[in-house]
């Protein structure tokens, strides 16, 4: 378990901004993909600061309900969660530097490998008499990243049980186009996997593993041994094409709020903040706030995107600077003061600003949006 005392302390000031992180959500999340993985284990991915939600906060409450692996991209991010008293096993998804092998023998770690060179490198960094180091064997089926062809793992496999302190304890895949069910070429990748799942069998190996957030809910054949949630694991969609009905039911586990700190009225035909990127039309009442894309708040967004303020949409105007960011509350005129919350990505009474608009205005994913969004901004829990 997780150290509490590894959860940072705020000291008194008010925060510009706060990303609040609702365990509830996020466990109510949990229960949707275990109930269509039926009895596999969930192992979650918790990459990039578990995709913008604090790590530490994230992987400290799933150990607390049994949660027994997680997956991160670097070496560096699963020292830190040791570093911190994390207990779960630890894949580590990138391809691991030979250089940082004494770092995995020492942390427990295992990482995912394709190639002989790590393999070999694992097994020299390995101390006499301690335990073996596991390993997940990677298959690359088409996304083109690392791994070796199903053709070649029954080498790898070889290989590997041949070495001196290494365990293989999981052979895996990735899908490149989970999110589109409509194509024809997940099923290729399935099948290619399968092919390599039944050339090693004899290895005995524990874990296959290939289905991401979208095959959960859309490729059941693809679940396998484990599955690994990602982005359904923090209540966003993969993406809109997503087929199955219950994607419906995740709940967006982070909401990102921050609070007025000026007012000022406004003539008409005033151009407001850098570049003038935005005139004034009537007089207006115009707000700040103080997150900018110093926080995460993507500058591309400006004059394209909604906050919330008073239960209300309101437009944000001008251009997003680093630290402050105009929004005209006209509308609210003699119902708003400095210190109102103004809620970026969240519920407000009966409206809800989604992550998913900014990444549909910006064409690109939610993914992006939440791990982007900065270390200025403390995690704390809603």
């Amino acid at each position: 378990m997780l150290n509490r005392r590894s959860v940072k302390e705020r000291n008194g000031v008010q925060e510009a901004s706060q990303a609040f992180i609702h365990l509830d959500r996020l466990t109510r999340n949990l229960r949707l993909l275990q109930d269509l993985a039926g009895p596999r284990p969930l192992w979650p991915c918790v990459k990039a600061n578990a995709y913008g939600h604090g790590l530490e906060i994230i992987v400290r409450h799933l150990e607390s309900l049994g949660i027994d692996t997680v997956c991160v991209a670097h070496v560096s991010e699963a020292v830190s969660l040791r570093e911190a008293g994390a207990e779960a096993a630890i894949v580590v998804l990138s391809a691991p530097p030979p250089e940082a092998c004494g770092a995995i023998v020492e942390h427990r770690l295992e990482p995912v490998v394709g190639s002989r060179e790590v393999l070999e490198a694992l097994s020299r960094a390995r101390v006499d008499g301690s335990s073996p180091v596991s390993v997940h064997l990677k298959v690359d089926t088409g996304m083109g990243r690392i791994g070796v062809s199903p053709e070649q793992m029954p080498e790898l496999v070889a290989r590997a049980t041949a070495l001196e302190g290494i365990r293989v304890r999981g052979l895996m895949s990735h899908f490149s186009l989970a999110d589109e069910p409509e194509s024809t070429f997940s099923q290729t990748q399935i099948e290619a996997f399968e092919r390599a799942c039944a050339e090693t069998a004899a290895a005995a190996i524990p874990f296959r593993h290939m289905a991401n957030s979208a095959a959960i809910f859309d490729w059941p054949e693809s679940r396998f041994d484990a599955v690994r949630p990602g982005i359904a694991m923090y209540g966003l969609r993969p993406s809109i094409g997503v087929a199955h009905p219950r994607a419906a039911e995740l709940e967006p586990v982070l909401d990102w709020v921050t609070r007025l700190t000026f007012l000022k009225e406004v003539p008409a035909g005033v151009g407001l903040s850098y570049g003038h990127t935005f005139r004034t039309e009537r007089p207006s009442l115009i707000g700040t706030f103080p997150v900018g894309y110093g926080d995460g708040l993507p500058r591309s967004l400006s004059n394209q995107m909604q906050v919330l303020v008073g239960g209300q949409r309101c437009p944000q105007v001008g251009t997003i600077t680093m630290d402050q960011t105009l929004v005209d509350v006209t509308a609210l005129r003699g119902r708003v003061e400095v210190g109102d919350p103004v809620v970026l990505i969240g519920q407000q009474g009966a409206e809800r600003a989604h992550v998913d608009e900014w990444a549909e205005t910006l064409a690109t994913i939610n993914y992006e949006i939440v791990t982007g969004i900065s270390a200025r901004v403390p995690r704390v829990l809603g």
